[in-house]
């Protein structure tokens, strides 16, 4: 269901200067729980609304909504292993996160399979991206993005600790969230905005303190990795550059579906990337 960006007087909450203590608390968790409703389905306060005002700024806790993610999915998995074998531990933990946020960046990989494997021009392309049916590069794809998590997961449990597997995990939810909106940074949103459901985050880039809180969200797991493991963000780079690349070479900018393709690709960059490394270290 997409927010309504038109309520503008809908949030009670002061946006500007001179706010005190309290209600600027109260206003980033606003913006936090607003960033938890926009990429999941986890409850939040009913007080909390669709406010644009709020939405727009929500994009500096996307890292945070990461960690939230990941852990949820290390819970899952930490909980099966204790009754199933690591592979159905691995599958379930996939589907908590799956599950937990409504398939949104799985969606979104999907639907630029379907898109950029169907289309050869830009208009071709941004329709097919509009189109709510699942192609087979849309099908294809999603297999295959699945199928390649959950065997690079399987061998990454049978090479590091279970306690790094499980930070891994986090610190690969938050880094890669953080990696989409990189794109949003660099890049200018291209599709009908008016029809998009990114359409609140499409013409505001984060301010350079916005900037540090979306990093900070991706400091707390990283601290309990052996320092070498953040080698494995060159990798999550390199594939996030030539994907942005790629966008901007097809449709001269992203779409919201280009986001959660980001999410996914650079996830299984950060796990790959890890994989190496303990294999040549």
């Amino acid at each position: 269901m997409q927010p309504d960006t038109n309520n503008q007087s809908s949030s009670k909450l002061p946006l500007g200067r001179g706010v005190s203590p309290f209600g600027r608390v109260a206003l980033e968790l606003s913006i936090f729980f607003t960033a938890i409703m926009f990429l999941t389905r986890i409850p939040v306060p009913k007080n909390i609304n669709h406010s644009s005002a709020l939405l727009q700024k929500s994009a500096r806790y996307f890292s945070w909504v990461g960690l939230l993610v990941g852990g949820i999915g290390c819970a899952a998995f930490f909980i099966s292993q204790l009754i199933f074998s690591i592979d159905l531990a691995i599958a379930f933990s996939i589907l908590a996160t799956i599950l937990i946020t409504g398939a949104f960046h799985e969606d979104g990989f999907a639907d630029s399979c379907d898109a950029f494997g169907g289309g050869w021009t830009k208009e071709k392309i941004l329709t097919i991206m509009k189109d709510s049916r699942l192609g087979t590069y849309g099908v294809v794809g999603l297999i295959g993005i699945l199928g390649f998590k959950f065997l690079l997961l399987q061998q990454l449990f049978s090479l590091i600790s279970l306690q790094q597997f499980l930070c891994v995990i986090i610190a690969a939810h938050a880094l890669s969230r953080l990696m989409a909106v990189s794109i949003m940074q660099q890049y200018q949103y291209v599709q009908d905005i008016d029809a998009s459901k990114s359409k609140p985050l499409a013409d505001r880039k984060l301010t350079p303190i916005e900037l540090v809180v979306l990093l900070f969200g991706c400091l707390l797991p990283l601290l309990f990795l052996p320092p070498i493991f953040l080698l494995a963000i060159i990798l999550m780079l390199v594939v996030r550059f030539f994907a942005g690349r790629y966008f901007y070479k097809w449709i001269g900018g992203y779409t919201g579906d280009c986001l959660g393709a980001t999410q996914q690709v650079t996830e299984l960059a950060f796990y790959m990337g890890i994989i190496i490394i303990q294999k040549i270290a």
